[in-house]
């Protein structure tokens, strides 16, 4: 994530977020294989979509912002969004910390455990009584019909992941989860998709991603998916330019038209 406002990008992401080219080159210290989707020679007929799952699924990224906010407004202080999208779609916080930032605006030391127990529980409140995105079930189930095999590919543990989709009677829909536990790396670096694609036994030009944030286009890219953003509220404003295809919304349009027209790109 980045800057909203600025669309500054951080430079690991930026790197990672340059299209998948003829020459191999280094991500991370691991090569990305040679790939130039978007043709009509490189994409074949859908077999398969991985779905992103926080943000795309579930709003869980404007109601996490949404609870930070909460929590700098009992110190009197603002976090703005350019400051935390360098966040959206990993949530490691190495590239910003709430807590620090909070810290410096406060200027003081905080009870982090205690802020932290706050913000968490008003989070959790909110996002479990949360439905679907909109269009979501409609996506899931227009995939289901057109036979394709569906999977998920999360920096998420899958306890979340997998948690929330049984809640929202959606987990049986899916035949492959990779979650952030259960690799090395997360997004942006492409081993999430790289062993959902496995898991689906399919491979990449006869299957697309949707994402919603640069992080999560730049892992897809990386793995030589074809790639549709589906931006959320926070979201919206940030550089998905390295995108297939941008969609204001899931139910933007209907899912069968979605992959007819992929797979005539």
């Amino acid at each position: 994530m980045m800057g909203g406002n600025s669309g500054i990008i951080p430079s690991f992401v930026a790197r990672a977020l340059r299209p998948c080219s003829g020459a191999k080159r280094s991500f991370e210290d691991r090569d990305i294989p040679k790939c130039n989707l978007g043709t009509r020679d490189n994409i074949g007929v859908i077999e398969a979509v991985i779905f992103d799952f926080d943000g795309l699924l579930l709003d869980t990224e404007s109601t996490l912002f949404a609870a930070w906010r909460r929590a700098y407004a009992e110190f009197g202080v603002e976090l703005p969004l350019s400051l935390w999208t360098a966040n959206v779609g990993g949530y490691s916080y190495e590239a910003f910390h709430p807590l620090d930032q909070l810290e410096r605006l406060a200027g003081r030391a905080i009870d982090r455990d205690q802020v932290n127990e706050r913000r968490k529980a008003w989070y959790l409140a909110q996002v479990n009584s949360q439905e679907a995105l909109p269009g979501a079930r409609e996506a899931i189930d227009g995939a289901r019909r057109l036979g394709l095999k569906l999977g998920v590919a999360s920096s998420s543990n899958r306890s979340w992941v997998a948690g929330h989709l049984e809640r929202l009677g959606l987990l049986d829909r899916f035949d492959a989860l990779v979650c952030g536990d259960e690799v090395a790396r997360v997004k942006p670096d492409p081993e999430l998709y790289r062993a959902a694609l496995d898991s689906l036994g399919v491979p990449a030009a006869r299957c697309f991603a949707v994402e919603d944030s640069p992080k999560g286009v730049a892992a897809a890219k990386a793995a030589c998916l074809y790639c549709v953003a589906v931006p959320n509220p926070v979201t919206r404003t940030l550089d998905l330019g390295a995108c297939d295809r941008r969609l204001a919304s899931l139910d933007a349009v209907p899912f069968d038209r979605l992959v007819r027209e992929i797979e005539e790109t």
